[in-house]
Order: structure tokens, then sequence, then C-alpha cells
């Protein structure tokens, strides 16, 4: 049902749009919404998203059904054998279409293909997103968790999960 694609620099457009439709719906309940333009900003203007790709090691892999794009993951190397997937985005519209589980295998995949070796992907999630319990069901588990400063006064509230691949 979908197909999977290397983000390039020329995608940070799309990226940025894609999060404008899932980002704010997201959180409205979990956070205020000046800290979502906050975060909106800070982690997903152009310009960050191109220097995540070019400067922090982001790979971004965008879903498709057929030509619309569904929505995307990001993976990041973090240490010699452990992996952060930094963010995972489904289209309200393919929300309930196993779009996400999708995506979170793609990561594992992509990981598994530039690192053979055992591993750990972690994330962060805020304490309060219902997307705990889909990281639950897709193997992962609490391994810490934190309130950690992002600027502005503002804070993420997150779990650390992580799953050994």
């Amino acid at each position: 049902m979908f197909t999977i694609r290397k983000a390039t620099t020329d995608d940070c457009a799309l990226i940025r749009k894609l999060v404008w439709q899932v980002f704010p719906e997201t959180y409205k309940d979990i956070i205020t919404p000046e800290q979502i333009d906050y975060m909106m900003e800070w982690m997903y203007s152009e310009e960050n998203i191109r220097k995540q790709m070019e400067e922090e090691g982001h790979v971004y892999l965008l879903a498709y059904e057929e030509c619309e794009a569904a929505g995307y993951v990001s993976v990041q190397p973090e240490g010699k054998d452990l992996f952060h997937l930094q963010k995972i985005y489904v289209l309200p519209y393919f929300q309930g279409a196993h779009c996400g589980s999708f995506l979170f295998r793609e990561a594992i995949k992509y990981i598994k293909e530039v690192h053979p070796a055992p591993c750990t992907m972690e994330l962060n999630v805020n304490r309060h997103n219902k997307a705990l319990h889909f990281y639950e069901h897709m193997g992962m588990r609490k391994v810490r968790e934190g309130d950690f400063p992002i600027g502005n006064g503002y804070y993420m509230n997150d779990y650390i999960m992580g799953i050994d691949i």
C-alpha cells in the first residue's frame, strides 16, 4: 500500500508542509499554542530541516500512497551502537491505515542497512502523547524519562523509549 523514498534537501518544503498538517493537531491538548509555534520554528523551519540533513546526520524517509505523501520518519546516529528516531508523523487521512507502523519498520530497516551490527534505537515521546501506546505495540519499552529544556522557558516532558535491533 505504501512506498518509501529517502528525502533530499529538495524535500525540505514538503517535510515542513507535512509537519504543519500533523504537529499542531497532535500537540494541541498537550502543550500551549505558544510552545507549538516555538517548536515549529525551532525544529521544523526549512532551514532547520536542511541543517538536520546536511550537518546533523538526520535521514528522512517519506512514505507515499501512490503519488501522495502520507508521512515521514527521521533517524539520526547518536553513538557507536545507538540511533535516535527523531520524528515520525503521519497525515491525519492516513492515520489508522498502518502508515505509522510501515514508517517505523522502514526506519529499523534503514538502520540495519547502515549498521548491520546489533544496536539500539531510542526515541523521545511526550508523556501525555497517545503515540506512547503505538511505540509499546511496536516493541519499544520505557528506559528513562526526563524534562528537557528547549529554550524560551519551554520543556519537553518525555519518556525515552528504546528497542534493540
